[in-house]
């Protein structure tokens, strides 16, 4: 039986017993019998009373507790942090040229050299075996050329004299033109192997820094870079270094050429260096959903290295109309996307939101948020709309974009 049957109960007894008392009782006795049979309600009510009450407040305690934050207006510019490595802003690796051995190595890993700097020679023993030949058909060509030249003009003048036919001036003249082409091409053979002992000297492309030696004193090399074996030099222009970051594509709308960044290392945690947007890929990657950025970094002093981990900082305008929450604050359901509130009452109502762009640690909130609600960090399942929760006393605080 509950409580409010037994009040009821002790009601109509009262009743009951008032009307049988007033029949055979005065009325002080009357009101002195009332006052104990009430004292004694209270006397055996009061216990149950403070059990009820104990019982309801151990229910209250029960609730699930729950972490709230406030979201926040984005401040003028929001700093997206992405990954990139370092690179030279040239860098080619230097194969021979022409069949020999290396007569000698001038420069080593780490030297500094400047454009058309020898860097080493090569030894062509065959190539000049070959050269000498070409210039002596070369010149067994010239007096080919000249012979035929000088028969044709004595066969022209017997051809004005009537002593030779003009068939046989037309053989001669076709022979010289024969012994012309072979003159053509014996020079230009000449000229072949003349450039082929040029690259007997390798001289640097461009000012950089030797990043790569594989050659010694006497060893043999082959002309071309088919697999055959390892480049001579590898060389490294780093007085600007080349970076290329993969910009997300809610972001991609905010980069452009000329935009000044910040760049950080590691290795070199006090200083902040600055480089800019060269160019962009104009596209996204299907694949990745990212676009293709170029940075470069001045790099006079030499303090950077090519393949260093860099930390870009993009400074990039925001929104002010939305509001900026964690990401651990948002729950993805198969309605959309949606946050938990808790109200003045510390009851959970679930607010569907649109999503803008992703910053990483923190999510834009487009549309369906209160500025001034308290939202319910980490959310878990068993969290839904109507339920009551307790309120941490300490409030996650967001951290400022």
């Amino acid at each position: 039986m509950t409580t409010t049957e037994q009040m009821e109960t002790f009601k109509v007894n009262l009743q009951t017993s008032a009307k049988n008392i007033r029949r055979g009782l005065s009325g002080p006795v009357l009101f002195g019998t009332l006052a104990v049979l009430a004292v004694l309600f209270v006397v055996g009510m009061f216990p149950r009373w403070r059990a009820n009450a104990a019982l309801t407040d151990s229910v209250r305690d029960q609730r699930p507790a729950v972490s709230v934050i406030a979201s926040q207006r984005p401040e003028d510019n929001a700093n997206v942090v992405l990954p990139g490595s370092t690179q030279a802003i040239q860098e080619t690796a230097i194969y021979a040229r022409t069949n020999g051995y290396v007569l000698r190595w001038l420069v080593d890993i780490g030297a500094k050299v400047e454009a058309g700097q020898l860097l080493a020679e090569i030894e062509t023993p065959e190539v000049d075996q070959e050269l000498g030949q070409a210039r002596g058909a070369a010149q067994q060509a010239v007096a080919n050329a000249e012979l035929a030249t000088a028969t044709l003009k004595r066969w022209r003048e017997l051809v004005d004299k009537k002593v030779v036919s003009a068939q046989e001036f037309d053989e001669k003249k076709s022979a010289l033109d024969a012994r012309q082409a072979d003159l053509n091409a014996a020079q230009a053979n000449v000229q072949r192997l003349e450039q082929l002992q040029g690259f007997q000297k390798v001289v640097a492309p461009f000012a950089g820094i030797v990043t790569s030696r594989n050659n010694d004193n006497g060893a043999l090399v082959a002309a071309g870079n088919n697999g055959q074996g390892a480049p001579l030099f590898r060389i490294a222009q780093t007085d600007t270094l080349r970076i290329y970051v993969t910009v997300p594509e809610t972001n991609a709308r905010s980069i452009g050429p000329g935009q000044d960044v910040s760049v950080s290392f590691r290795q070199i945690p006090e200083k902040e260096f600055k480089a800019k947007v060269v160019r962009t890929s104009g596209a996204i990657d299907p694949a990745s959903r990212t676009l293709l950025t170029e940075l470069q970094l001045p790099n006079r002093d030499g303090q950077l290295l090519p393949g260093m981990y860099a930390e870009i900082k993009f400074a990039l305008p925001q929104d002010q109309r939305t509001l900026l929450v964690p990401g651990n604050a948002v729950m993805m359901r198969s309605d959309g996307a949606k946050v938990l509130t808790v109200d003045a009452k510390q009851t959970i109502h679930a607010r569907a939101v649109k999503l803008g762009r992703d910053l990483g640690d923190k999510i834009e909130i487009v549309s369906g948020l209160d500025p001034h609600a308290s939202l319910v960090s980490n959310p878990t399942d068993s969290l839904r709309e109507g339920v009551e929760v307790k309120v941490q006393p300490q409030a996650a605080k967001l951290s400022k974009p």
